[in-house]
């Protein structure tokens, strides 16, 4: 099991803590172009992420950070997101390519529909730009019709997130899911089990021991 956290920015110390705690990935997107990012964001800045992100990586956790396609922004926004992506010091492990799920009474729900061929462009750019990242088909699912979905795995998403809510709005059905992947043939990644179930048990309560006994001990260098 991988952990992920989304908690907004985070300075050094913080990081290091959720590291320190056994946190595997830590999401936090860019969302847009910092061209275009004013347009969408003010209550922090587009540097304010990026230190963010830098702060992660100096903790040792890995990367999610992507964006939210469909607000309004022009092609050179979504090509300068995944430049950006593409050329931070290590290309994040999880990109997440989120459609803009409108919400009524909020300030994008009339904003214009992203035609669905220049979405699936950014699942192709990104594969091609992060060849290793995780390209996840995330947020908007729910508004895309089976044969969108098929082209964007076709174009190189090779993740989804799984479940039936994503943050607080619907996402497919679980069955519709795997009925979709076996008509596609996409089978789920294996990974090897590196450790038996009873190394497992035994590093756990190693781990729960060694947390509860902590405030016992002091690091006399210090």
């Amino acid at each position: 099991l991988e952990t992920c956290m989304t908690l907004g920015m985070l300075d050094e110390d913080q990081a290091h803590s959720l590291s320190e705690a056994g946190l595997d990935y830590y999401n936090h997107n860019l969302d847009t172009s910092e061209k275009y990012y004013s347009h969408i964001i003010t209550t922090r800045t587009y540097q304010d992420r990026l230190d963010t992100l830098d702060n992660v990586r100096k903790a040792g956790m890995k990367v999610c950070c992507g964006g939210i396609m469909g607000m309004g922004e022009d092609p050179d926004d979504r090509a300068g997101l995944l430049v950006q992506l593409a050329n931070l010091p290590r290309h994040p492990e999880s990109v997440p390519v989120n459609m803009l799920v409108k919400v009524a009474g909020t300030p994008m729900e009339d904003v214009e529909d992203l035609d669905p061929f220049d979405f699936v462009r950014v699942i192709a750019v990104a594969r091609i730009m992060m060849p290793q990242s995780h390209v996840r088909l995330s947020a908007g699912r729910e508004d895309m019709n089976e044969q969108m979905q098929a082209l964007c795995f076709l174009a190189g998403a090779n993740s989804i997130f799984y479940g039936e809510k994503l943050l607080t709005t619907a996402n497919p059905q679980a069955d519709a899911d795997r009925e979709l992947f076996r008509r596609l043939g996409i089978r789920p990644e294996q990974r090897e089990q590196c450790h038996s179930e009873e190394a497992q048990e035994e590093a756990l309560a190693e781990a729960v021991e060694k947390e509860q006994t902590r405030h016992l001990f002091y690091d006399a260098a210090v």
